[in-house]
């Protein structure tokens, strides 16, 4: 082989080395110092190993298969803001990023976006891990899921948990919502039960409803009801104003399902009103 030759295929590697990397992370990252990590099987070791070596601010990131729907979410701050994505399937995304923020090694925040968000990352180190198992990812997360998380990081744990599609994730929102150990734990964990609206989402939020110590999250589990399927949660809600023991609780259910405006609803303030 000439030494021009050995140029010319040094370069090439170089060339599918970059490609690969770029491949590997999403396309819109931009202003980051990139380096891709395998999770080899294990994401919690690989992950561990990102945070204890962020001695100052870093991101840690990785994909997942997001739930189906048009669940374009390009950020998510807790107010309901959501900005429509830089780039848009018509089918809607296949890709949930789950992004951790690390300072003084631990876990300061965490984000989701799905595919198509152009992401900045400030010129800030961002170690992307690849070949992620979604359980995985779920088991992460519920680490952050608990009332001993600072707030902010149990709200965006909760969030993301929200978005996956492998169906642990469920199971562990469910587990959260009747066992967290905070009234804020729970009653997030209920909301976004909720948002995933699956078969066995109205039985916890009607045990929370009757069950649960706390009258906060009680009301928090109405509002759950109210973000039902209305076939299932409308008639939960009269139920529950219609028989609760809590005033509080009923008084909730009324005030959801007068913003219903479902003619269920009317029907039933018009019965109440009227006898």
């Amino acid at each position: 082989m000439t030494e021009n030759t050995r140029a010319a295929a040094a370069l090439l590697a170089a060339m599918v080395l970059v490609g690969s990397s770029a491949a590997a992370q999403p396309a819109m990252l931009t202003n980051a110092q990139v380096r891709v990590e395998p999770a080899g099987g294990n994401l919690a070791r690989v992950f561990d190993a990102g945070v204890a070596a962020a001695t100052a601010r870093a991101w840690i990131g990785y994909e997942v298969p997001i739930i189906e729907g048009d669940r374009f979410i390009c950020d998510w701050n807790g107010s309901g803001s959501r900005p429509m994505p830089t780039s848009v399937k018509l089918e809607g995304p296949d890709a949930l990023y789950v992004l951790y923020r690390v300072d003084g090694r631990a876990v300061t925040r965490i984000r989701m976006l799905s595919e198509g968000c152009a992401i900045d990352a400030g010129g800030l180190p961002v170690t992307w891990i690849t070949d992620v198992a979604a359980p995985q990812s779920v088991a992460l997360l519920s680490r952050f899921a608990t009332a001993e998380t600072p707030r902010r990081v149990a709200d965006g744990a909760l969030a993301a948990l929200s978005m996956h599609a492998d169906p642990s994730a469920t199971t562990t929102l469910l587990d959260v919502a009747k066992s967290g150990g905070s009234s804020h734990v729970r009653g997030q964990a209920l909301f976004w039960v909720a948002q995933r609206a699956g078969e066995r989402a109205a039985p916890a939020i009607a045990e929370a409803i009757e069950r649960d110590p706390d009258t906060e999250v009680k009301k928090k589990a109405v509002f759950a009801l109210s973000q039902l399927p209305k076939d299932e949660g409308v008639p939960r809600l009269i139920e529950v104003a219609e028989h609760h023991s809590n005033t509080a609780v009923r008084r909730q259910a009324m005030f959801w399902l007068g913003q219903s405006k479902d003619p269920r609803a009317l029907a039933f303030f018009e019965r109440i009103l009227l006898k």
